[in-house]
């Protein structure tokens, strides 16, 4: 049985498929507030997408290394057509090229790339009869130094579940960009920034999936690789004890789930030193602001290198226990029976 048939199988057991929009072949446009956005109809399969939708502030500058936040509000109507860029990408251990085509990473890269891709049945943006359809978030892997929403085709997913779904795919912070850790990242700075990314993006969710036809009560978060390992991460945040609750289900596969140090442990000091003498912030007293104000380019040349140093196969720059959203490591959490939504 195929991935996606077993999804559906699973969504139709905690969620009964409602009715859903009727074929139109307008764009629709979404109004979220601080931005509108026209997404574009696929006659062919009968699905909308609208992608590159901003869920959060560029994290440029002093939002380098710091918690997500609230996207800028824009005027007029934002086209929501082409794939948004991609965050930095990084390799992984010993492996400058990627010996298979990947459309992911030749795909644009940029520091501002807190974006997500919807994808919901019909053309027509409404609410069903019931309350709005099941939503299945998606986090791609990659070891936390790839990936990114391009690589996941949403209206696959829409027409596997016979268009009784609505998809998200998210993106997020990834490599130095998204997992730097270090006690001066936690005095100044915002530890696991990716993964409050991959949070911030849940909240969106809750606050706007209805304007797309979605029902916020039936999420269900799903990833592959450290996508999945970035599922067991919320299903353990805060202890367990993540409030108001951002989804219902959870699944994984092929779960990725490396070392997890405290944030202050030996390793991250170390890596967190790499990257200060890199970009020649080691005489400053606060080397957290001097990394904020480096260039982004001599902080890519950086994330490139210290992952392809890293041992054969390994991931370098990965979640750690920071103490606040992470309390403790993930298996003692699942150990004593704390897990959002479940």
């Amino acid at each position: 049985m195929s991935i996606t048939i077993r999804l559906l199988a699973v969504l139709q057991a905690f969620f009964p498929l409602g009715p859903w929009p009727s074929p139109l072949t307008s764009a629709p446009i979404v109004d979220l507030g601080y931005s509108q956005y026209q997404g574009s109809v696929d006659t062919a399969t009968n699905t909308t997408s609208f992608l590159g939708i901003r869920y959060a502030a560029p994290p440029l500058g002093n939002l380098r290394w710091a918690a997500p936040q609230p996207p800028p509000t824009t005027s007029g109507v934002q086209q929501a057509t082409v794939q948004p860029n991609l965050c930095y990408q990084a390799p992984g251990g010993s492996a400058p090229t990627t010996p298979f085509e990947s459309t992911s990473l030749t795909a644009g890269q940029s520091e501002d790339c807190l974006f997500l891709n919807v994808y919901i049945p019909g053309s027509e943006v409404v609410a069903t009869p019931s309350g709005g359809l099941p939503v299945v978030v998606w986090i791609h892997g990659g070891g936390y130094i790839s990936g990114g929403a391009v690589g996941t085709e949403g209206t696959d997913l829409v027409l596997r579940a016979n268009h009784g779904v609505i998809a998200v795919s998210i993106q997020y912070r990834l490599g130095l960009f998204g997992f730097l850790a270090g006690e001066a990242v936690k005095e100044v700075g915002a530890l696991n920034a990716g993964l409050l990314d991959q949070n911030y993006a849940l909240q969106w969710v809750q606050a706007h999936i209805r304007s797309f036809g979605g029902d916020p009560t039936k999420v269900t978060i799903w990833g592959e690789s450290a996508g999945a390992g970035s599922v067991v991460q919320h299903l353990v945040a805060h202890g367990g004890h993540t409030q108001p609750p951002l989804f219902k289900a959870a699944m994984t596969s092929s779960t990725f789930l490396p070392s997890q140090y405290n944030y202050n442990d030996r390793i991250p000091e170390i890596l967190y030193r790499k990257v200060v003498n890199g970009t020649k912030c080691g005489s400053n007293s606060d080397t957290l602001s001097c990394l904020r104000a480096a260039d982004v380019n001599t902080l890519q040349t950086l994330n490139t290198n210290i992952n392809l140093n890293g041992f054969y196969g390994t991931y370098t720059f990965v979640p750690v226990v920071d103490g606040t959203f992470i309390v403790e490591r993930p298996t003692v959490t699942i150990s004593k029976g704390r897990l959002n939504c479940v």
